[in-house]
């Protein structure tokens, strides 16, 4: 059973909602509200049916689906992750206390209220059903955004994020209870449902403008900055396989950690004309590429065994085509995905 990525429409709400009330944690950009969700379909679809030339406060909303039309997996795009309202993150830094006199040099480690990720393009809300394909949906979403973005540069800004969920042990947050429960006298959960609810402003608004010196955190509280949760540990390593890096940027409310990439250092791909075919040419190389059109209010991928001709056309079978609308000569971008013939997917 193969899978495709497909943007989202209308018709897709009741699987999404579906899927954002069985996150755990609940996803902050994916709010279990459906008039909300509603209204981010109508968004996203009028996003991909509009023609832009830079990033603004856009949203693009995905979803995996199986061969047999079932909705398995989600997961979205910001334009910019603050193009509505500030990105707030603490940025770590170190400060240089010295004194000539008392020939003391000291280097302190400090965190700073930033809204500098608000210029970034967010990759965010990746949701997934218990499907047993539910693995493979994460990793082809992942693909998915970032081949969109190859796809389309213009719509999205130089610097991609993905921010992921803190440590938490015993059903409590170290970073939130040494930090952010000081400010606000409520506990993580209730602040995390509020900043999925509704706008997260009131986290800049109410935590102090001071930088936190980290000498003064408790232990635990330290030890928990840029820290992942158990269950995303995995989505740590497989974004830094796509090529993102840890930032010195971590999640204000509970630590977690962000991971950057330049979109100009994405693999790009190449874009060539579709050729279908029953079978695979002689001498051909076929390999495993992420397959997707060009075409303005629509967008879908998906992984597909194909090769490159020595006419530089990419050969594919006609469910693939069926599945992807590619018609014959229409061009396609073509990504390696996994082991090919070669880091190009030339033909051997």
């Amino acid at each position: 059973m193969s899978l495709i990525v497909r943007s989202a429409t209308p018709a897709d709400l009741d699987a999404i909602m579906a899927m954002a009330m069985m996150a755990r944690p609940a996803l902050t950009n994916l709010p279990a509200d459906r008039e909300r969700l509603k209204a981010r379909l109508a968004l996203s679809q009028a996003a991909l049916s509009t023609g832009i030339d830079r990033p603004g406060d856009e949203q693009y909303m995905l979803v995996a689906e199986t061969d047999s039309g079932e909705v398995i997996a989600t997961a979205t795009i910001k334009a910019l992750a603050g193009g509505r309202e500030a990105y707030y993150t603490y940025r770590q830094e170190t400060l240089i206390h010295a004194s000539q006199q008392l020939d003391v040099r000291r280097e302190v480690n400090i965190l700073s209220i930033s809204h500098e990720m608000s210029h970034a393009t967010l990759l965010c809300a990746l949701a997934t059903t218990d499907h047993d394909q539910a693995a493979s949906a994460r990793h082809l979403l992942r693909a998915a955004r970032l081949a969109l973005i190859v796809r389309s540069p213009e719509r999205f800004a130089p610097t991609l994020f993905v921010a992921l969920s803190g440590y938490r042990e015993a059903g409590r947050t170290p970073f939130w209870d040494g930090v952010g429960r000081h400010f606000f006298s409520r506990d993580f959960d209730e602040i995390h449902r509020a900043a999925s609810l509704g706008s997260r402003s009131f986290i800049g608004e109410v935590m102090p403008p001071f930088p936190l010196y980290l000498p003064l955190l408790d232990d635990q509280a330290r030890e928990a900055i840029g820290r992942a949760g158990d269950n995303h540990l995995e989505a740590v390593r497989a974004w830094q396989r796509e090529g993102f890096r840890l930032s010195r940027h971590v999640d204000l409310l509970d630590g977690g950690p962000l991971l950057e990439a330049s979109r100009d250092h994405l693999p790009h791909g190449q874009w060539l004309p579709a050729q279908i075919a029953e079978t695979m040419p002689e001498n051909a190389c076929p390999g495993t590429m992420l397959i997707t059109p060009q075409r303005l209010g629509d967008f879908r991928t998906c992984v597909v065994t194909a090769a490159i001709n020595e006419h530089g056309q990419c050969v594919m079978d006609a469910n693939s085509a069926r599945r992807l609308s590619v018609e014959a000569d229409e061009p396609v971008l073509v990504i390696p995905f996994g082991q090919t013939s070669d880091s190009e997917g030339r033909p051997c």
